[in-house]
């Protein structure tokens, strides 16, 4: 795949990169290697300044970097802006906390026969970071931000239709001060990824992407024996009850599916309904998502803008005819545009069985699925009934319901009476094929930390007495 800037809303290529050579990458992991053994030093009351330098470029900026990134892979301008936003959020949070989140945790002494005993996080080194194109800033930022602060470096191998948005998330950390090398956009296809993890100055690997890539980039980190954290999609239920304000479900449940044109790991894509209600929220549904205006994404009016490639709207669209062919019923859009541009309408799939390709698979477009049941056993079953686990929502009122759902649906995020999303102050990642680790909070900060054991004793007599080795 070119490494190029094509406009999705016009087709047009609008600038091209050459890959990077080989020496031109062994130039850049040996800056990082440098750069780490300058910033894990660094206090992080330094590098505290440097994360809040980067918030403070990014809202100056946000507009024109917002309109960057609707050009690159076609999201509304509105929804870049606030990505933009989110992103400096994320700077100042790990900011704000990385000290308390890296600082030395006490065990009992006395049970270990120490005379201290704690738990230390250090940095492990360079990390190479292999992202997608649908949150371009975002899903690069909630790595970046606490690997930074722990003192890591970063090697950011992005998606190949947005090379202008990376080269930005380098340029940003170069100008807020942190040390050259800390950060660096590697402009190359995914054949050097191999190459580049195997390098024994590359410490681990944190990619969001499909299965195939997890697959890949596990498989080589295995070899290598180094840590990685996936993310790889996908194919979030969002369960309807009986009790659920069934107005403001539907009205979420657009928004849900829609959001960044419906090409979002976390959107909902399967609406599983409780026959008590199904027939009331399909048609609010399908009314909210007809409803809505699909056009140029720099408009203000836009709601949906245009897929991020024509392959990527090619395989929705084959997708929505494949469970046609097998039964299907179309209650709102379902035909693909002619004309300029990658687009496709907010569409609303029902009568849906084991047969069709969107029973299993993850719709990565503005389709939703509607599936019909008759009690909270089949509505576990059905939401559960997927190799994903990534996000869940579920909808009801009834107290004891929404216990059972928060512990009952295979998924790393479970959001009642919401819509699932992401923050800093909040773990995220998935289970089954939707990847492991996890990325923000504490947690994520760790991931690509050496959670180091720290035994201090009064002497040698009192270290050996009674240890059990191990």
């Amino acid at each position: 795949m070119p490494i190029a800037t094509t406009n999705p809303a016009t087709g047009q290529v609008l600038k091209s990169y050459e890959p990077m050579s080989t020496e031109q990458i062994d130039a850049a992991i040996e800056r990082a290697d440098l750069a780490f053994r300058d910033l894990h030093r660094t206090t992080l009351a330094q590098r505290a300044q440097w994360m809040n330098a980067a918030a403070d470029l990014l809202d100056a900026e946000r507009d024109e970097t917002a309109r960057l990134m609707t050009t690159e892979m076609g999201k509304t301008y509105a929804a870049a802006k606030a990505e933009v936003t989110k992103c400096a959020t994320a700077c100042r949070f790990y900011a704000a906390n990385a000290e308390r989140m890296l600082a030395d945790e006490p065990a009992d002494a006395a049970a270990v026969q120490a005379k201290r005993a704690f738990v230390r996080y250090q940095p492990i080194g360079a990390v190479l970071a292999v992202m997608p194109w649908n949150f371009p800033l975002w899903q690069v930022m909630r790595f970046a931000a606490p690997a930074l602060m722990a003192g890591n470096t970063g090697l950011l191998k992005h998606a190949s239709n947005v090379p202008q948005t990376a080269l930005y998330l380098e340029d940003v950390f170069r100008r807020a001060g942190f040390p050259e090398g800390a950060f660096t956009t590697l402009l190359v296809g995914s054949d050097a990824v191999d190459r580049i993890l195997s390098d024994p100055r590359v410490r681990a690997a944190t990619l969001t992407g499909s299965e195939g890539a997890g697959r890949s980039i596990a498989q080589i980190a295995g070899r290598e024996l180094k840590k990685t954290v996936l993310e790889l999609g996908g194919s979030d239920p969002f369960v309807v009850m009986p009790s659920a304000d069934l107005d403001r479900a539907a009205e979420v449940a657009t928004t849900a599916r829609c959001q960044n044109n419906g090409q979002s790991c976390i959107a909902a894509k399967r609406f599983i309904v409780h026959t008590d209600v199904f027939d009331a929220f399909a048609g609010k549904f399908a009314a909210n998502m007809a409803a809505l205006r699909v056009g140029d994404p720099m408009d203000a009016d836009t709601d949906v803008g245009p897929l991020a490639s024509e392959s990527g709207r090619d395989e929705i669209d084959a997708q929505v005819q494949d469970a046609v062919a097998h039964g299907a019923t179309v209650l709102c859009g379902g035909e693909k545009p002619t004309g300029d541009g990658w687009f496709y309408p907010p569409t609303v799939v029902t009568d849906l069985n084991p047969q069709m390709r969107m029973w299993a698979e993850e719709v990565f477009g503005p389709v939703a699925g509607l599936y019909r049941v008759s009690s909270y056993g089949e509505a576990v079953a059905v939401a559960n009934g997927t190799p994903f686990g990534l996000g869940a929502n579920a909808w009801t009122t009834d107290p004891a319901e929404q216990e059972r759902f928060a512990t009952d649906l295979d998924a790393g995020n479970v959001f009642v009476n919401g819509m699932t999303t992401s923050y800093p102050e909040l773990p995220f990642g998935g289970v089954k094929n939707s990847g492991y680790g996890r990325e923000l909070s504490a947690l994520g900060m760790r991931e690509f930390c050496n959670t180091k054991t720290v035994w201090v004793g009064e002497g040698a007599a009192t270290a050996g007495a009674g240890a059990h080795a191990e």
